[in-house]
């Protein structure tokens, strides 16, 4: 399951807990009530200031939107591209920039 299918599993199922409608966890968020659908959808991921809005308004921790959330590291080495696997994305690449220390 990728991140944000995880994470929108996790909130509906936390809102629905809490006797909300999408509409009502939107105003209590303050955030539109699509951003609530696409949340849920897994067509996005929040903010972590919209993250922290949302459990709050349910009541709950934020750790727990992100629960059955996992990412592993890739392989990691000095000032080269580096792969990571990354739910919902596959494989990525990027750029690790590591200071070397003089040669004594």
């Amino acid at each position: 399951m990728t991140v944000a299918k995880q994470f929108g599993a996790n909130l509906a199922a936390r809102r629905k807990d809490a006797g909300l409608s999408q509409e009502e966890l939107a105003w209590g968020a303050s955030v539109h009530r699509t951003e609530i659908s696409q949340l849920e959808r897994g067509l996005r991921i929040p903010r972590i200031d919209t993250l922290v809005k949302l459990a709050t308004t349910v009541g709950i921790k934020p750790e727990v939107l992100l629960a059955g959330i996992v990412w592993t590291p890739g392989n990691v080495r000095l000032g080269r591209f580096v792969e990571a696997e990354v739910p919902g994305l596959g494989t990525v690449h990027r750029r690790v920039r590591v200071e070397r220390q003089g040669k004594e």
